[in-house]
């Protein structure tokens, strides 16, 4: 749209959307069903394609194939925040580039999986300010989902209560009835 490319998610595929486009988003209809909001992309004055990728799009296909992520036209437009951005140009210069893009690839399913995209680029930050590089493992330990249901007590009322709502139900049945 006005030579900006738009992912959208893979299950649209073959599907025609309509689309509401405004200054800052677009609302992306499916029929008369809203489905999502993008964020708006502005082309460059030079006349070439820009590009707004959300990676939670296109990352079960890079799960599949980890090693697209380094030749991805769109890599750069591909990480949520900078900090992925630094994480993978560090994973490149320490691990090599089939290890870097297997790992980055992972980082972004654990923030699309466990919805912590915000969480995880400070951990992120954090580790690469300090000289290190966070490890997957350390990452999936500390962003576990929580599998419980919250604890709920119920407390009964007393028998006699539910005696004594029956015996004023009963009167005023019996008022009604004598009126």
């Amino acid at each position: 749209m006005r030579k900006v490319i738009y992912s959208v998610p893979s299950r649209l595929t073959g599907h025609r959307l309509r689309v509401l486009l405004y200054d800052d988003r677009l609302d992306c209809f499916l029929g008369s069903s809203f489905l999502m909001t993008l964020r708006r992309g502005r082309a460059p004055s030079d006349g070439k394609r820009a590009r707004v990728v959300d990676y939670r799009h296109v990352i079960h296909a890079l799960k599949r194939k980890p090693g697209a992520l380094l030749n991805l036209v769109y890599r750069d437009q591909l990480f949520p925040c900078q900090a992925y951005a630094r994480l993978f140009d560090a994973l490149l210069a320490r691990e090599g580039d089939k290890r870097a893009c297997k790992i980055m690839v992972e980082v972004l399913a654990l923030a699309h999986e466990r919805a912590c995209e915000a969480e995880l680029a400070e951990a992120i930050a954090a580790a690469l300010e300090a000289g290190e590089l966070p490890e997957l493992a350390t990452l999936r330990q500390r962003f576990v989902p929580t599998l419980g249901f919250p604890e709920v007590s119920v407390t009964l009322g007393a028998l006699s209560a539910y005696d004594e709502l029956a015996r004023v139900g009963l009167a005023a049945i019996d008022a009604r009835a004598a009126a």
